[in-house]
Protein backbone atom coordinates (compact mmCIF):
# COMPACT_ATOMS: atom_id res chain seq x y z
CA UNK A 1 0.00 0.00 0.00
CA UNK A 2 1.54 3.64 -0.71
CA UNK A 3 1.85 5.47 2.41
CA UNK A 4 0.57 8.60 3.71
CA UNK A 5 4.78 9.52 3.67
CA UNK A 6 4.99 8.70 0.17
CA UNK A 7 2.13 11.25 -1.14
CA UNK A 8 3.53 13.89 1.16
CA UNK A 9 6.99 13.52 -0.74
CA UNK A 10 5.60 13.71 -3.50
CA UNK A 11 3.64 16.88 -3.59
CA UNK A 12 6.69 18.39 -1.81
CA UNK A 13 9.12 17.41 -4.38
CA UNK A 14 6.81 18.20 -7.36
CA UNK A 15 4.49 21.02 -6.11
CA UNK A 16 6.41 22.33 -3.12
CA UNK A 17 3.31 21.79 -0.96
CA UNK A 18 3.76 20.21 2.53
CA UNK A 19 0.23 18.91 4.00
CA UNK A 20 -2.07 20.91 6.51
CA UNK A 21 -4.03 19.15 9.02
CA UNK A 22 -7.10 21.72 9.29
CA UNK A 23 -9.72 19.26 10.97
CA UNK A 24 -9.25 19.54 14.85
CA UNK A 25 -11.65 16.77 14.92
CA UNK A 26 -10.09 14.90 12.30
CA UNK A 27 -6.21 15.01 13.33
CA UNK A 28 -5.14 12.59 10.16
CA UNK A 29 -6.97 14.07 7.24
CA UNK A 30 -4.31 15.97 5.45
CA UNK A 31 -5.47 19.05 2.84
CA UNK A 32 -3.28 19.39 -0.16
CA UNK A 33 -3.39 23.08 -1.32
CA UNK A 34 -1.59 24.81 -4.29
CA UNK A 35 -0.16 27.89 -3.04
CA UNK A 36 -3.20 30.28 -3.97
CA UNK A 37 -4.61 27.76 -0.98
CA UNK A 38 -6.81 25.85 -3.20
CA UNK A 39 -7.00 22.64 -2.49
CA UNK A 40 -5.81 19.56 -4.88
CA UNK A 41 -6.16 16.52 -2.41
CA UNK A 42 -7.35 15.60 0.57
CA UNK A 43 -6.26 12.56 2.27
CA UNK A 44 -8.26 11.24 5.00
CA UNK A 45 -9.59 7.96 7.01
CA UNK A 46 -13.19 7.45 6.51
CA UNK A 47 -15.59 4.33 7.59
CA UNK A 48 -16.48 1.86 4.67
CA UNK A 49 -20.05 2.63 5.08
CA UNK A 50 -19.77 6.38 4.77
CA UNK A 51 -18.12 5.73 1.15
CA UNK A 52 -21.35 3.68 0.82
CA UNK A 53 -19.25 0.28 1.19
CA UNK A 54 -19.93 -2.38 3.53
CA UNK A 55 -18.27 -2.51 6.63
CA UNK A 56 -16.94 0.13 9.74
CA UNK A 57 -13.57 -0.36 9.21
CA UNK A 58 -11.68 2.49 8.32
CA UNK A 59 -10.53 3.46 4.86
CA UNK A 60 -7.61 5.34 3.95
CA UNK A 61 -8.64 7.45 0.59
CA UNK A 62 -7.52 10.35 -1.94
CA UNK A 63 -9.79 13.00 -2.94
CA UNK A 64 -8.68 14.83 -5.85
CA UNK A 65 -10.10 17.09 -8.75
CA UNK A 66 -10.98 15.27 -12.01
CA UNK A 67 -12.00 15.95 -15.73
CA UNK A 68 -15.00 15.04 -15.41
CA UNK A 69 -14.95 12.58 -18.29
CA UNK A 70 -12.19 10.92 -17.01
CA UNK A 71 -13.80 10.78 -13.72
CA UNK A 72 -16.51 9.39 -14.76
CA UNK A 73 -13.98 6.46 -16.72
CA UNK A 74 -12.52 5.97 -13.33
CA UNK A 75 -16.16 5.46 -11.18
CA UNK A 76 -16.39 2.82 -12.71
CA UNK A 77 -13.20 0.89 -11.96
CA UNK A 78 -12.32 -0.88 -8.67
CA UNK A 79 -10.90 1.40 -6.06
CA UNK A 80 -12.60 4.84 -7.49
CA UNK A 81 -15.64 6.24 -6.07
CA UNK A 82 -17.95 9.29 -6.24
CA UNK A 83 -15.81 11.62 -4.26
CA UNK A 84 -16.58 11.93 -0.47
CA UNK A 85 -18.09 15.07 0.57
CA UNK A 86 -16.72 16.82 -2.48
CA UNK A 87 -18.38 17.83 -5.42
CA UNK A 88 -19.26 14.47 -7.12
CA UNK A 89 -18.89 15.77 -11.03
CA UNK A 90 -15.38 17.23 -10.27
CA UNK A 91 -13.77 15.37 -7.59
CA UNK A 92 -13.03 11.85 -7.15
CA UNK A 93 -12.62 9.06 -4.00
CA UNK A 94 -9.53 6.76 -4.39
CA UNK A 95 -9.25 4.14 -1.93
CA UNK A 96 -5.79 3.44 -1.00
CA UNK A 97 -4.56 0.21 -0.55
CA UNK A 98 -2.12 -2.54 -1.83
CA UNK A 99 -4.29 -2.45 -5.27
CA UNK A 100 -3.57 1.27 -5.44
CA UNK A 101 -1.58 1.64 -9.05
CA UNK A 102 1.19 4.07 -7.68
CA UNK A 103 1.88 5.58 -11.29
CA UNK A 104 -1.96 6.01 -11.46
CA UNK A 105 -2.09 7.76 -8.07
CA UNK A 106 0.53 10.31 -8.73
CA UNK A 107 -0.65 10.87 -12.15
CA UNK A 108 -4.06 11.89 -10.76
CA UNK A 109 -2.42 14.56 -8.09
CA UNK A 110 -0.85 16.13 -10.96
CA UNK A 111 -3.69 16.41 -12.92
CA UNK A 112 -5.51 17.61 -9.78
CA UNK A 113 -2.55 20.13 -9.03
CA UNK A 114 -2.67 21.48 -12.86
CA UNK A 115 -7.12 21.92 -12.87
CA UNK A 116 -6.51 23.73 -9.56
CA UNK A 117 -3.79 25.95 -10.42
CA UNK A 118 -5.67 26.81 -14.05
CA UNK A 119 -9.53 27.41 -13.15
Amino acid sequence: MISRTAIFTYTEDNFGVTPEFPFKKYPRYAALKNRHGKWFGLLMNVPADKLGLTGTDALEILDVKVDPEFGELLRGKPGFLPAYHMNKEHWLTMILNEKTDEALLFQLLDDSYNLVINS
